[in-house]
């Protein structure tokens, strides 16, 4: 097997993308967890069950929309109901199921918390872009996350993240 090194060109956007990802997702965890006392993706589970009717969703469908493990987002639900902020019902369709519901008490959390997020989002990424640059953003990131994850007409790789199972659960 022939090794396909990086370009120099490829080296410069690798590195630059990784240390950018990795600063913005800094910035908005240091944000969020000064005023929210919430990591950036206990904000994205809120703000995920905010945007869906009755503020519910099946287990799965949430980690496929965060494109995180069901261990993970299991892990983070259990959080967030001791804190109030989510309950978990069964899912009457599937027993194996459940759903996650966003509290009236996590929906109060989140809009405290959506101003400071959105301007910190605004200020790290949007602020720093042209209008252009940010169409080409979008356009490139979309174009990723379809290859990805299959939605190129390549196949759905088994591997995404929120196929994954460390052990069995009902998620």
């Amino acid at each position: 097997m022939t090794i396909r090194w990086l370009t120099p060109e490829e080296q410069r956007a690798w590195r630059a993308y990784v240390a950018a990802s990795l600063l913005l997702e800094d910035a908005i965890d240091r944000q969020l967890q000064h005023e929210a006392g919430m990591p950036h993706l206990y904000y994205s589970i809120l703000a995920n069950l905010s945007e869906v009717p009755e503020r519910r969703l099946r287990m799965t469908d949430l980690a496929e929309k965060l494109k995180i493990t069901r261990s993970r987002l299991t892990y983070a639900v259990t959080r967030l109901e001791k804190d109030g902020l989510v309950r978990r019902e069964n899912c009457r369709w599937d027993k194996r199921g459940s759903i996650a519901v966003l509290t009236d008490e996590g929906m109060a959390v989140l809009e405290r918390a959506a101003p400071g997020h959105v301007e910190t989002v605004r200020a790290s990424l949007f602020d720093r872009l042209t209008p252009e640059q940010v169409g080409q953003l979008e356009e490139i990131c979309t174009h990723i996350a379809q290859g990805l994850q299959g939605d190129d007409g390549a196949g759905a790789p088994e591997d995404v993240p929120w196929r994954r199972r460390s052990s069995p659960s009902c998620s």
